[in-house]
């Protein structure tokens, strides 16, 4: 049996959607990084150690993916729903200590909200690569 060619949705479907995955992935990243440096400096009560040496060990993961995410690398943000799911199991660990319940229901959120953002735009970016490169047209059988 042949297999049935994709059909890929239309340019003008696709194109205000990647913007807007883009714009909501940029949103939340920089939302939960927000998040981190609100909660370590101000917050946290961290029994004597440097704030902005915990600060700065929390941040590498996403300072690493920074660069892709803010040039609109659709790599970079397929890399950033990986790394994400660190801070989704962290902040679930968070959530069962009474006394951080907030910032762990807060940091799953917003990485829950990254790790879907970032996909769809991964998704929609490739689609409309596909299509801008004239596959998914259809032809005459």
């Amino acid at each position: 049996m042949a297999k049935k060619p994709k059909i890929l949705p239309a340019v003008e479907w696709l194109e205000p959607r990647v913007r807007l995955a883009r714009i909501l992935s940029l949103l939340c990243f920089l939302g939960l990084v927000g998040l981190l440096c609100g909660y370590y400096l101000l917050v946290a009560d961290l029994h004597g150690a440097r704030p902005w040496v915990i600060l700065l060990i929390e941040l590498v993961p996403l300072l690493l993916m920074a660069p892709g995410m803010l040039s609109g690398s659709a790599r970079g943000h397929s890399w950033m729903c990986f790394v994400v799911n660190l801070y989704f199991i962290k902040g679930a660990l968070a959530a069962y200590d009474p006394n951080r319940q907030l910032f762990g229901v807060l940091e799953m959120l917003a990485s829950l909200a990254l790790f879907c953002s970032a996909l769809l735009y991964v998704r929609w970016r490739f689609q409309l690569n596909r299509k801008l490169a004239g596959e998914g047209a259809a032809s005459p059988a």
